[in-house]
């Protein structure tokens, strides 16, 4: 390949791949209902014929592209599924679903890899191996879809696997780049402290289920501080307090919900113990009594060392030293993890946010968008990639 021909192919696809990216985040739709998306991508890989199609769940879509040559089998993924979020952005191609939203880039994921499936497969004879194109349902809800799409075979002999994610806290032209772990497990806990109900005045006829609860909440905070080594990464956040009805009434019962992130394993399995003891023994010392329930989510996303030094060498080859940007591990979660689980790979970041056009809303937010010059550096990035690891 040279890369000139998949350059020039990459920049004729460009507006394409906005048009792309624009349909999709006019159309979005939540996790596990995927089904308009995915016909969607179906009849787009269609279109560009020498693509073997497949739908490995009911609302996910793989393609295969086999080169003329023998080699390895490289898998790229990308997320589909949008946001319960009601968007606030006034484009004229904002979404027309309500009350959902493409508010994390998944629409522009969706778009690149459709991009870099089109310029591969004008490139067929030029390719070794295969390539394989994984667009995913419901990154956002656990058990997740990178989950069942394992489970339904797409990474059966897949020597490598590569993702990305469109990053707006990173500037527009940078590739993010991690060694190692990248992205936390994300875990989840609910708790319910239950008390005796009564009225304000007469606390003392009472067992205060929002008094016990703070406590709770306070005292968890110790397992990060005190319970686990300083070293180590853990978050405990507790993200919702939910009691009472009224001023003058104390609640029989508290529920509390939150989420743990961690890297490694073994600290992973030790923290719903070191929490319900937590959660006992303020229940217990107050006369109150509990639920817990605590749900291990997706896996930490871990990059291989030599897949990530590839993508890193492609950052330098395709963009320029400066273009590249050596991050820290954060403690988001991600489910492409589940297909490092059958092959080494990397997640990478492509840079999509940018102060001068006012981009600047976080993920998840309802007035959230991308830099859409991202999109074509995203191909690209997937595009050299794809030839890199396969040769």
């Amino acid at each position: 390949m040279t890369t000139h021909t998949a350059d020039a192919l990459i920049r004729d696809i460009a507006e394409e791949v906005i048009l792309w990216r624009r349909y999709l985040h006019e159309h979005p739709e939540l996790s596990f209902y995927e089904e308009k998306t995915a016909q969607f991508v179906y009849d787009t890989l269609s279109s560009f014929g020498g693509l073997e199609l497949s739908r490995p769940t009911k609302n996910s879509v793989m393609a295969r592209l086999v080169g003329k040559q023998p080699g390895k089998t490289l898998a790229i993924r990308a997320d589909m599924d949008a946001l319960p979020i009601q968007e606030e952005n006034d484009f004229e191609f904002a979404s027309k679903n309500p009350g959902v939203m493409h508010a994390c880039g998944h629409d522009g994921h969706t778009a690149m890899l459709l991009g870099c499936a089109k310029v591969l497969t004008a490139l067929k004879d030029q390719l070794q191996g295969e390539v394989r194109f994984l667009f995913q349902h419901a990154e956002e809800i656990a058990p997740g879809g990178a989950e069942e799409m394992v489970q339904a075979g797409v990474m059966e002999g897949v020597d490598y696997v590569i993702g990305t994610h469109l990053w707006s806290p990173l500037e527009i032209g940078k590739i993010g780049v991690t060694f190692g772990p990248m992205m936390a497990a994300p875990d989840t806990f609910w708790i319910t402290v239950q008390g005796r109900g009564g009225h304000a005045a007469l606390p003392h006829q009472t067992i205060d289920s929002i008094a016990v609860a703070a406590q709770v909440v306070t005292n968890l905070q110790h397992i990060v501080s005190r319970n686990t080594d300083p070293l180590d990464n853990l978050v405990i956040s507790v993200t919702q307090f939910i009691g009472g009805t009224t001023h003058n009434v104390i609640p029989g019962s508290v529920e509390i919900c939150g989420t743990v992130r961690s890297f490694d394993a073994t600290l992973r399995e030790s923290v719903p113990a070191l929490m319900e003891r937590v959660v006992k023994g303020i229940t217990d010392a107050h006369g109150a009594t509990y639920t817990f329930k605590y749900e291990f989510g997706y896996r930490p996303v871990i990059n291989d060392a030599e897949v990530t030094e590839k993508i890193r060498e492609t950052v330098l080859e395709v963009f320029g030293e400066e273009a590249l940007e050596m991050l820290r591990p954060n403690m988001g979660g991600e489910d492409f993890s589940a297909f490092q689980q059958k092959a080494p790979g990397t997640f990478f970041y492509v840079g999509a946010g940018n102060p001068a056009k006012g981009i600047t809303y976080p993920h998840h937010h309802p007035r959230f968008t991308i830099d859409e010059d991202a999109l074509e550096k995203g191909v690209k990035m997937f595009v050299h990639a794809a030839f890199k690891l396969l040769r």
